[in-house]
């Protein structure tokens, strides 16, 4: 089985200009998820995948990502750097929803990795 996109992500400096020109631009309806994030539902029927806005801190710069389920967070992340990657997000806990890590591939696209519970997984 291979293991599929679940969830993408957009980072950018203001998270309610971002919220304000996705929603106009295509019809999203971010809801709030923190204080810096947004979570975008997947479209109607299941189409698509749902993902995040997210607003960035200090140096970090815009992004765009995409998350990638995974059943082993840890060997994962062993087998891209045996490959080649660079891990830029250490295993981090989302409480009620799982655990993420992110890395750089070698051409340094930042791919987010996550495990989910299985709670969260059935849901």
């Amino acid at each position: 089985m291979t293991n599929p996109v679940i969830h993408f992500e957009i980072g950018g400096h203001d998270l309610a200009r971002a919220t304000a020109f996705y929603g106009e631009l295509f019809g999203w309806k971010p809801q709030p998820a923190g204080p810096e994030y947004a979570l975008v539902p997947a479209g109607a029927h299941g189409a698509g995948v749902g993902g995040g806005l997210l607003q960035t801190s200090g140096d970090m710069p815009p992004y765009v990502t995409v998350y990638v389920a995974v059943d082993d967070l840890r060997a994962m992340l062993d087998r891209a750097a045996a490959l080649g990657a660079k891990t830029v997000v250490t295993p981090t806990v989302i409480p009620g929803i799982g655990e993420f890590a992110m890395f750089a591939d070698p051409d340094g696209n930042i791919i987010g990795l996550l495990h989910q519970q299985a709670e969260a997984a059935a849901s």
